[in-house]
């Protein structure tokens, strides 16, 4: 080949490689935009996709790392992912056109579309679902405490449904509260399959995926099904990376696996107007609690504020996927990154992508780091008497404190992450640049000590002292062993056993750490909770079991001992 053919060729690499990598501007943005990614940019761990988007047209996309590892595939904005709860918002368009259509109204009972669903106190609507007041125990985690393992089982859509239908109470009374829930979205899916006559998908790609040109976007309902140009999931061990995926089929919720080539497109849809009248609108429609109140949550969207700019977003995470989109609707602006790597944040990304791109129109100066109050000293006394075993009020969780460096260590809920105090009733720890506060309620004769743990501005916890525990001799230790069924998991029984003066969980899903007792009768184990019930006689009938979105799980011990699953 002579130099004029090389120079010809090598020029045609480059302009090719242009193309396939998208409009790339080279200019002081998209240099500072690189080098948020720069930690995954490389050709030994996974990445992320992401697509930028102003007035109308993509003015950067790029991929960072790699889509597979195991195969050495290179990742690009046209790699497809599991964008988790993003899913949600495309749920809520599928119930919106039946809305529209007059086929469902957001005030009905969701026992006219899925009658086997229980009766409660009050009456589950769809608009609860769509704004997760309903109360419902999320699926996920009772799939999972009845032995789905995330990474290796494949519960089917009817194991689903049954598990939610098998539950005796509600988190809490629909309307009340706020309490995110899968279960929502899940059974908002069913209901467009069951009145459309289609499946979730068939009905997103005629109404949604095939009108806005989204030729790579599908709900996948079928785990085993093969998507061209997939993404592969991962998570980090602390030395090397593994596959983290998932063999769940269940839609609604989430298993929407798309590109953000593809979400630059529904995003657009939202100015354009290629859905229809009213679409988008009632996407954007925010929930009213019982009381009046205004939720930030609306139709599988967020409605917030970033900065002093109005934002619409929603994150998601399943496996080892991570996606984020973050919509500025007054400056025509938005950001859609998708990740996979488990330990990724893409929302938080996106944020940091439009400080970058906004940085002359956000209202508010960016705080790299929350400000600290200035410490206060208090006596070692002062400390010991704010020590000890705390619980939550609504789902069992434990929050363990202890006197540490003039402060207290925050156990459990934290692993061990010290706060210092601020005042004689106020604690403050950093955790990144979001500020967690623990405050101490005033005492009251007679009472347990309250406090009030807050994460940023979106997570608060009720927290009770509860009663000073004493160790448990092996005698008390064996009155907790026994084999403990719950109708409401499936009928699932856990062998709980003393193994070397420690109370195990034998279950196939159930990590073998040692239970930890935290107050007479009340046990942890990596956020699972349970609360031991006794009869009058004083012998131990059954028990409760709470988790994250799930509380009250109601187990009976069994007489008799069966054999270990």
């Amino acid at each position: 080949m002579n130099c004029f053919s090389f120079r010809n060729a090598l020029l045609l690499i480059l302009f090719l490689s242009t193309l396939a990598a998208g409009p790339v501007l080279a200019d002081d943005k998209t240099d500072k935009v690189d080098k948020l990614f720069s930690a995954w940019d490389t050709t030994t761990s996974p990445g992320a996709a992401l697509a930028v988007a102003q007035d109308g047209a993509i003015v950067y996309e790029r991929g960072y790392g790699m889509a597979k590892l195991e195969d050495g595939l290179v990742m690009t904005p046209d790699k497809v992912f599991d964008i988790g709860s993003v899913s949600k918002q495309f749920t809520a368009a599928c119930m919106a056109f039946l809305v529209r259509d007059g086929k469902v109204a957001t005030s009905d009972d969701i026992r006219k579309y899925i009658p086997e669903f229980p009766s409660y106190e009050k009456v589950v609507t769809v608009d609860h679902l769509l704004h997760h007041t309903s109360g419902i125990r999320d699926y996920n985690a009772l799939l999972e405490l009845s032995g789905f393992r995330g990474d290796s089982d494949c519960p089917t859509n009817d194991e689903a449904l049954d598990v939610i239908c098998r539950q005796k109470k509600l988190n809490d009374l629909p309307g009340e509260e706020y309490s995110y829930t899968n279960s929502g979205y899940f059974l908002i899916g069913l209901i467009v399959e069951r009145v459309s006559g289609q499946s979730l998908n068939q009905f997103a790609q005629d109404h949604i995926f095939k009108p806005l040109s989204m030729s790579h976007t599908l709900f996948q309902q079928d785990h085993a099904q093969i998507i061209k140009n997939r993404a592969s999931g991962y998570a980090s061990d602390g030395k090397d990376f593994r596959l983290n995926m998932s063999n769940w089929d269940e839609v609604g919720d989430g298993n929407v696996y798309t590109t953000v080539e593809d979400l630059y497109l529904w995003d657009q849809a939202f100015t354009n107007g290629k859905l229809g009248p009213g679409i988008t609108d009632r996407l954007q429609t925010v929930g009213t609690l019982n009381d009046g109140t205004k939720q930030d949550y609306a139709w599988g969207l967020v409605i917030g504020e970033y900065r002093g700019l109005k934002t619409v977003s929603h994150g998601g995470s399943w496996a080892g996927f991570r996606a984020g989109i973050l919509r500025f609707p007054e400056q025509k602006f938005s950001v859609i990154c998708l990740a996979n790597l488990s330990s990724m944040d893409p929302s938080g990304l996106c944020r940091r992508v439009a400080d970058i791109y906004l940085a002359p129109l956000l209202k508010e100066a960016l705080k790299e780091t929350a400000a600290m109050p200035k410490p206060v000293t208090l006596s070692p006394q002062e400390l010991a008497a704010l020590a000890g075993n705390y619980q939550d009020t609504k789902f069992g969780l434990w929050m363990s404190l202890s006197v540490k460096d003039n402060g207290l260590a925050l156990g459990e809920v934290a692993g061990n992450l010290p706060a210092v105090p601020v005042s004689p009733t106020r604690f403050q720890a950093l955790v990144g640049a979001t500020p967690l506060v623990l405050e101490f309620a005033p005492m009251e004769k007679g009472m347990p000590r309250r406090a009030k743990l807050t994460y940023g501005t979106e997570e608060a916890y009720e927290f009770t002292q509860a009663a000073p525990l004493k160790p448990l001799t092996p005698a008390q230790l064996d009155e907790f062993a026994g084999d403990y069924n719950s109708p409401e998991l499936l009928g699932v029984t856990y062998h709980l056993v003393v193994d070397k003066g420690n109370l195990i969980v034998k279950f196939r899903s159930a990590s073998q750490s040692p239970l930890r007792a935290m107050a007479p009768d009340k046990f942890t184990l990596e956020g699972v909770n349970l609360d031991f019930v006794r009869t009058k006689g004083g012998k131990i009938a059954g028990a409760t079991l709470s988790t994250g979105r799930a509380a009250g799980i109601v187990f009976h011990k069994l007489k008799e001992r069966i054999p270990a699953q």
